[in-house]
This record gives C-alpha cells, sequence and structure tokens, in this order.
C-alpha cells in the first residue's frame, strides 16, 4: 500500500497550482507505480481518500473499481458523488505526473502527483 498525494496543478484560477487543494489516497501500486488490481481486490476497504479542498469541509471516502471498469473516489453510497479518474488505470503514480479528476462540480481538474509514500 502506498499513499498518494496529489495537488492541484497549474490553472487559470491558480497560476501557480495549490497546495490547499487535492487529495490523499491510500492505493496498491505495481513496481512501475500503476494501480495493482489484483492487490486492490484484497485490500479494498483499506483503500481510503482524503480530499482537501480550502474553505471547504474534508471529505472521506474510498477509492474504488466500478463494473464499468474505471477508477473513482466515492465518499457515500451510490453513484451521485462519485468523482470519476479520467484513464486513472493508465497513469503511473511517480513525483511529477499529472492526473485529471472530474470533480463534484462536474468539472475536470488537473492534479500533480507530488507525493509517493
Amino acid at each position: 500500500m502506498r499513499t498518494i498525494r496529489l495537488e492541484l496543478a497549474r490553472n487559470p484560477d491558480f497560476p501557480e497550482g495549490s497546495i490547499n487543494h487535492g487529495y490523499e489516497f491510500k492505493a496498491p501500486l505495481t513496481g512501475d507505480g500503476s494501480l495493482d488490481l489484483d492487490a486492490w481486490q484484497k485490500v479494498k476497504t483499506d483503500c481510503t481518500v482524503h480530499r482537501f479542498w480550502q474553505g471547504e469541509p474534508d471529505e472521506e471516502g474510498h477509492l474504488i473499481h466500478t463494473r464499468g471498469r474505471r477508477w473513482v473516489f466515492s465518499y457515500e453510497e451510490g453513484e451521485e458523488d462519485d468523482e470519476p479518474i479520467f484513464k486513472f488505470d493508465r497513469h503511473h503514480f511517480v513525483e511529477g505526473e499529472y492526473v485529471s479528476i472530474t470533480e463534484h462540480d462536474g468539472v475536470q481538474r488537473t492534479f500533480q502527483v507530488v507525493s509517493v509514500k
């Protein structure tokens, strides 16, 4: 299990990015930093996510792999609050890489991997 921290990347609202907006989640990774689906199936209850967003309450949830073969962050039962992660299964979680997440407001934002522990 690894703890991966994502912080908001540069965008028009935050030209320097933001350390105060992002996610920290736990997931099993392969040697090259990819999500390990087989390992996830054994430890999925331990695959948690913490969303931090300045000015909003923190949220706690889980990393879920859906039947549609996509990864989402989910905070409550049902799909209404799910945040799909664009091509999460193709990413390598190493410092400096980028990931796109469609958040609650329907906006897709880019985040940078700032640490993998």
